[in-house]
């Protein structure tokens, strides 16, 4: 149920279109890269600690 929320496809341009203010305007944006930006975090500390352990010799 969770997995099937998360993939559920948010039309931004119509969040926008029906935005009361500016203020929502601009954290509906932020929040939907939010996501991509955790993801892309967690891929450089993977590969961050996957290098230094090819450095070590583990």
């Amino acid at each position: 149920m969770h997995i099937i929320s998360l993939l559920q496809k948010v039309d931004v341009a119509e969040k926008i279109k029906s935005a009361p203010d500016s203020g929502y305007q601009i954290g509906v944006v932020i929040g939907s890269f939010i996501p991509f930006v955790i993801l892309i975090g967690i891929a450089y500390w993977m590969y961050n600690r996957a290098k230094k352990r090819d450095e070590n010799g583990y």
